[in-house]
């Protein structure tokens, strides 16, 4: 009718946001919004600290978020040069939000401490950000579904190095079957940015086999002479 003002369609709407450089979380390979409140439709590929926080904590995208008693988004500095990724979250780390805590965590803090860190200075997160029922093995479906929560975790942080911690952490993350022993001993690479990465025991299995910790502190000189030369 003469002398109202239409309603801006959607499309109107985004070219609107993007002429302001407002940035529209989309579905991959989709042309459509997606709703950054909905963490099963949310694209975290571009995602700032805040969102990813807020798409995790709310995150259903597999099974675990039936048993889970809260997310284990990860904790540090997020300006952080050295990022340290374990598994997914224990009983202890259901219970608290926070990664690495109880025996194996006072153990990791004792780790960066011998390179003179803490985790206060690094990040630390986990592949699952949920805990598996009885700490069981992560499934496919569960890593596959988690991935790019930990992807731009990642990219956000850009650290100058990355300690993985753990067997199967190492596996997921580099996408491998190889065994701990054989990815030790060197740097790896990790996403585009192609950002070097250590391999090195889990603090619980060290807990129960003191006797690798020699190794483990050959893996963190590894590490801290990569990190001093980038």
């Amino acid at each position: 009718m003469a002398g109202m003002t239409s309603t801006p369609q959607k499309t109107d709407r985004l070219g609107y946001l993007d002429a302001l450089g407002i940035d529209v979380w989309r579905l991959r390979g989709s042309g459509g919004s997606a709703d950054a409140s909905d963490p099963e439709q949310a694209d975290v590929s571009l995602a700032g600290w805040d969102e990813i926080r807020a798409a995790v904590s709310g995150c259903r995208k597999c099974a675990l978020h039936k048993t889970r008693t809260q997310t284990v988004f990860g904790v540090g500095s997020e300006t952080a040069e050295w990022m340290i990724v374990g598994e997914a979250p224990g009983a202890e780390e259901d219970r608290r939000g926070e990664p690495f805590v109880g025996r194996a965590g006072q153990l990791l803090d004792e780790m960066l401490r011998a390179v003179g860190l803490d985790r206060r200075t690094v990040f630390i997160a986990n592949v699952l950000k949920c805990r598996p029922p009885e700490n069981r093995d992560p499934e496919a479906d569960e890593s596959s579904q988690c991935r790019a929560y930990l992807d731009r975790q990642i990219e956000l942080l850009n650290p100058k190095l990355i300690l993985v911690v753990g067997r199967i952490a190492a596996q997921l993350l580099l996408n491998t079957d190889t065994s701990l022993g054989r990815l030790r001993g060197q740097a790896h690479k990790i996403g585009t940015a192609e950002i070097p990465a250590v391999v090195t025991y889990h603090p619980a299995y060290l807990l129960r086999s003191p006797s690798q910790k020699g190794k483990a502190w050959q893996d963190l000189c590894l590490a801290r002479s990569i990190a001093r030369r980038h």
